[in-house]
């Protein structure tokens, strides 16, 4: 592998990114951060309190700010929020400062690995599978422009997509 300093991971809720962020770092000894993780510490609240109290803009003024500092670093794994792409500075510096990989499900694979969870905000509504599916048709299209790999996590282990994502790096 050359000199990767940073992989980011993006994609939608439920697609597995700090599961599999967890086993690339690992695998690859990186140091392993999640942004949403970041910001918990932070504020020393959850997410969806900081929605509860600031909205959903509060939370993506909070997330710009975790993203700049996180993306500064070097030799690290990233995952990232579901609607990081959402802000172009995000975009701007994940595209920068390291490889992105889009992780890709579809929205069926994400309402039955986030159905029972709770600390998801903008799936506390009367129908979380609709919700899934307008959410990626707006944030598709921002993945796939900033991503330099995408590798589908569609009914696949945790294990089996790391070592897609190794063996890529190792292709580029």
């Amino acid at each position: 592998m050359g000199l990767v300093r940073n992989i980011f991971l993006i994609g939608p809720m439920g697609a597995g990114k700090s599961t599999i962020g967890r086993q690339v770092a690992s695998l690859l000894r990186l140091e392993f951060n999640d942004s949403d993780r970041e910001i918990q510490q932070r504020t020393g609240v959850d997410i969806p309190t900081i929605f509860d109290f600031e909205g959903e803009e509060g939370f993506r003024k909070r997330e710009r700010v975790a993203i700049e500092d996180l993306t500064a670093e070097e030799g690290q794994v990233l995952a990232t929020g579901g609607g990081v792409v959402l802000d172009p500075d995000n975009r701007r510096n994940l595209s920068s400062r390291g490889v992105v990989v889009y992780l890709s499900c579809s929205p069926k694979q994400q309402y039955e690995r986030t159905m029972r969870d709770k600390n998801r905000p903008l799936l506390q509504t009367e129908d979380p599978l609709a919700k899934l599916e307008s959410l990626m048709e707006e944030r598709d299209p921002l993945y796939r422009s900033i991503a330099d790999i995408v590798v589908s996590t569609e009914n696949r282990s945790a294990q089996a997509v790391a070592k897609e994502i190794i063996r890529r790096l190792d292709e580029d």
